[in-house]
């Protein structure tokens, strides 16, 4: 499994989107937090990273994956919020890794990635965000995240199942 930095012009590329959309569709299928809820609304996942592609192929944010050899199974971007008072951090979005490769270090592998990425662009920070109730604190902890705040329900999975959204930092 190796990770790769998806060049600005590389980002469109009709293999690259298919595979993560493959990846996208069955991380939220296997009921994974990225964004959207079983069974995966293919239509919204797609329009959604049809618009993040289109910031990496701006050159907006960085795009790093995973390649088993054959094909994309994993992503995650550092996405730029703009403006000089945040330029020495990155918000670390729609990390997911294709469910059959879960288990096996991949999620290690995308995240230390990342990190060298950051460090690469000059970063000090890196923050995400979580979906209380899945246990994730316990893979972004032993990485380097710690817990900085937690925003009551502000996720509405159905009319009467609402989470807390947590944020973690990451200091480089």
């Amino acid at each position: 499994m190796k990770y790769v930095v998806v060049e600005p012009e590389e980002a469109l590329a009709p293999g690259l989107r298919a595979d993560l959309l493959d990846t996208w569709v069955a991380a939220t299928d296997a009921g994974g937090a990225v964004g959207f809820t079983a069974p995966a609304p293919v239509e919204q996942v797609a329009q959604t990273l049809d618009d993040a592609l289109g910031r990496v192929a701006s050159g907006l944010d960085l795009l790093g994956v995973l390649h088993d050899g054959d094909r994309y199974v994993g992503m995650g971007l550092l996405v730029d919020r703009g403006g000089s008072l945040h330029s020495h951090w990155r918000t670390v979005l729609r990390v997911m890794v294709h469910p059959k490769y879960q288990g096996s270090g991949a999620g290690r592998t995308l995240m230390e990635g990342l990190r060298g990425s950051a460090h690469d662009l000059g970063l000090e920070q890196l923050q995400l965000t979580i979906r209380d109730g899945l246990g994730l604190e316990n893979f972004y902890q032993p990485l380097g995240y710690r817990i900085v705040g937690r925003h009551p329900r502000a996720i509405r999975l159905t009319a009467d199942d609402y989470r807390d959204e947590v944020m973690l930092v990451r200091d480089l």
